[in-house]
């Protein structure tokens, strides 16, 4: 793989990562708590039901950049290090989250609450507490994993790329 090719693959998977890693960070630490603590009920789920669905799209287009980026790393040399497969590895379980998150959690999250479920009433509303606790939880492994991704990045970029191993020398071999 080309220089360039690397450091522009690195910068599209690391601005993908950041608007995915930042998205769940100030969504689920910040707006969301916020928003819940002083809107009431149920405008305030329906305010972040339409903001997290928006936000699923945004979060599996960034999964999808930094996973074809890792593809293009990966058909552009011949050998794929142990630190490209861990960070490839890593962004597929990050990517995984956020598909499964916005085509699964999300929408059914959100068609419970247009049915009228209230979290921990009746068995609608225990299904959503259910899927709201699998959703937190989804977030937070994201957030996680995509950590550790752009630690990877780094730690990827800052070891040299066309290190030849030192040759052996057969053992008995005069030096």
């Amino acid at each position: 793989m080309t220089p360039a090719l690397r450091r522009a693959s690195s910068a599209v998977a690391l601005l993908a990562v950041a608007l995915w890693l930042g998205g769940l960070v100030a969504l689920g630490a910040v707006a969301a708590p916020i928003v819940f603590s002083v809107v009431p009920l149920p405008w305030s789920a329906d305010a972040m039901t339409v903001v997290f669905r928006r936000f699923d799209r945004v979060a599996m287009v960034c999964a999808a950049l930094a996973l074809v980026t890792e593809a293009v790393r990966a058909l552009a040399r011949a050998s794929f290090r142990r630190i490209d497969m861990a960070r490839a590895g890593v962004t597929a379980l990050a990517a995984t989250a956020a598909v499964f998150e916005g085509m699964s959690l999300s929408p059914r999250i959100a068609e419970l609450h247009a049915g009228g479920a209230i979290r921990s009433v009746a068995a609608a509303g225990m299904e959503l507490t259910r899927l709201h606790d699998m959703a937190e939880w989804c977030g937070k492994a994201e957030v996680v994993l995509l950590a550790a991704v752009v630690v990877l990045h780094v730690v990827a970029f800052s070891t040299p790329v066309d290190v030849e191993p030192a040759e052996k020398i057969p053992s008995g071999t005069p030096r």
